[in-house]
């Protein structure tokens, strides 16, 4: 019965999205009871459909993820564990190894095709897990010639490069790209800066050669050096990619680049600067995998969790997320959208630009050319009867005004401000002509942040506190707990640290401090009262991550002034 009924929900539902009509469907029918291939494959060889349509709408009707491979880079180590004949024989493409998982994802025509699977899987020991996704199977038949036929990895790649001559015209994809070893060059880069978790990507060019850095973990490291004469190649291929002019070379520019790299969507958000030695090109890596944290997975102490889920059920009110650029201060609020999002609230974002899209919540990104910035986008959505409204970034009085008059008329308003602390948010949001009586009241509260590298669990060696680091964590007479020091690994790539976690410092606004914000109270009086209700500061909360073995004092010092506890 199954059988019979899946053609006909497919070809329905290709009906309902004017893929096919009615009379096509019944042709492809009656070719279908001729031949007995999938129904998905007549639609196409007749020329009814695309393979990419096809593969689509296939993949909704089954309740399968679908792929592009056009859109692919594929982990060249994933490929040595699956040889080209076999790939062929199975009809399938290895994309991505999840070895701490054991997972391996791949594509394939037919995910209900359990004897290549099975045979997949015993063909690599039996332990992994399978996640296949679908593709069509022309694009299968094309990666696999792409993809086997090539060297992939950088090394291999600069090796090929070195013997051989650089043809220009096959930058802009006029013939078979993965012909030319710069195509797979950049390719790799993006693949091997995404697999290291680098948040950014520099291209810069200095004197004779070009320096390529990764930042990783907020600290930018060196990667590469390359010769001067890859650069103009290397720049052509990134401004193709994301959609600039490759004969500007004069004037800033910004791109954005798709990818699918490890199975996932990654995306890249492009910035040309011209310098004194050429383009200076920056990618941005935006993985959406990694957007969103659940709000216990923050790093937050329990009492300051309490104290945030408590500021969060106000009704109505402002609350801000504080920080220097790169603090963390987006995934923070996305992680408290994801909390309280649910389909009994509208949830409205204006973002600069959207970065990680979301379920169920309406997000628009700021357009200068549309004449739609801060102020006037939070004056359109106030019309869209929103329960909850994300502001990007407060940065002048015409927002900063909106966002606290739609805080005002019984909207809960989240939004960032740069500014170094909790306490400092209320007199910048004076100094940018608020005035003290309309804040007051309407502010919920501030969470200030930071990020700290975390100590790689793998090689980290325990210390002693000396002297001063003791002086600085407020240990009694005779304490002397244990800490811990970077030390540097393969596991860490010889840095000590591995990823990064939050230290924060929550302000909630209460009615003693609204009367102190109304009569324009200064800083001082301000934190006075908030340590007199157990506020944390950030260098509190961030001594007690060394103490529980998370950070070192080095790296704390790094990103928090600790002068005031000498």
């Amino acid at each position: 019965m199954s059988a019979v009924a899946k053609p006909k929900r497919i070809g329905e539902l290709l009906i309902e999205k004017g893929v096919l009509t009615p009379d096509q469907l019944n042709i492809a029918l009656t070719e279908q009871k001729k031949s007995r291939e999938p129904l998905g494959k007549i639609i196409v060889h007749l020329g009814f459909a695309t393979e990419a349509v096809m593969r689509d709408t296939l993949g909704e009707a089954l309740g399968q993820e679908s792929i592009d491979l056009s859109k692919v880079v594929v982990d060249a180590e994933v490929l040595q564990l699956v040889g080209k004949d076999i790939a062929r024989r199975l009809q399938v493409l290895p994309l991505s190894l999840d070895k701490a998982r054991g997972v391996l994802t791949i594509a394939i025509a037919d995910t209900f095709n359990v004897v290549a699977i099975d045979q997949l899987r015993a063909l690599l020991g039996g332990d992994l897990e399978i996640v296949p996704l679908l593709a069509g199977e022309s694009e299968i038949e094309n990666a696999i010639d792409q993809f086997y036929g090539f060297e992939l990895s950088v090394d291999g790649i600069l090796r090929e490069i070195e013997t051989g001559e650089l043809d220009y015209r096959q930058l802009h994809g006029e013939s078979e790209e993965y012909s030319q070893p710069l195509v797979r060059l950049v390719d790799a880069l993006l693949s091997d800066a995404v697999k290291k978790n680098a948040s950014d990507i520099h291209f810069e060019p200095e004197q004779g050669f070009l320096r390529i850095r990764y930042r990783i973990d907020g600290v930018l490291r060196q990667v590469r050096s390359l010769h001067q004469n890859y650069w103009s190649a290397i720049a052509v291929r990134l401004k193709v990619m994301s959609g600039m002019n490759i004969a500007e070379t004069r004037a800033p520019q910004d791109g954005h680049i798709s990818l699918t790299l490890f199975g996932r969507p990654i995306d890249f958000r492009v910035s040309a600067q011209p310098t004194m030695h050429g383009e200076n090109i920056v990618l941005r890596i935006l993985d959406r995998n990694k957007g969103i944290v659940a709000l216990d997975a923050l790093g937050l102490s329990d009492s300051a969790l309490a104290t945030l889920r408590l500021m969060m059920a106000r009704p109505e009110g402002l609350l801000l997320v504080t920080g220097p650029t790169g603090s963390g201060k987006t995934t923070t609020l996305y992680s408290m959208l994801n909390y309280v999002n649910d389909e009994s609230v509208n949830i409205m974002t204006l973002e600069d630009p959207v970065e990680y899209p979301m379920n169920m919540i309406r997000q628009t990104s700021v357009n200068v050319a549309a004449k739609l910035d801060f102020a006037s986008g939070i004056r359109s959505m106030l019309r869209q009867d929103p329960d909850i409204i994300l502001v990007g970034e407060i940065r002048d009085e015409d927002t900063a005004d909106m966002a606290l008059r739609a805080a005002m008329t019984g909207h809960q308003v989240y939004s960032t401000l740069h500014t170094n602390s909790a306490v400092g948010a209320i007199p910048r949001l004076l100094d940018l002509g608020i005035v003290p009586d309309i804040l007051a009241g309407n502010i919920i509260g501030i969470v200030a942040q930071r990020l700290v590298r975390k100590l790689c669990p793998h090689c980290r060696r325990e210390d002693r506190p000396n002297e001063l680091e003791g002086h600085l964590l407020r240990l009694g007479e005779g304490e002397r707990p244990v800490i811990y020091r970077a030390q540097g690994c393969d596991h860490c790539h010889n840095f000590g640290y591995r990823g990064r976690m939050a230290i924060t410092e929550l302000l909630r606004v209460d009615q003693d401090m609204d009367e102190l914000i109304s009569r324009r109270a200064s800083r001082r009086e301000i934190l006075e009262l908030a340590l007199d209700k157990e506020f944390r500061p950030l260098a509190e909360d961030a001594l007690r991550r060394v103490l529980d073995g998370s950070t070192t004092l080095e790296e704390v010092s790094r990103v928090v002034d600790l002068t005031d506890r000498l």
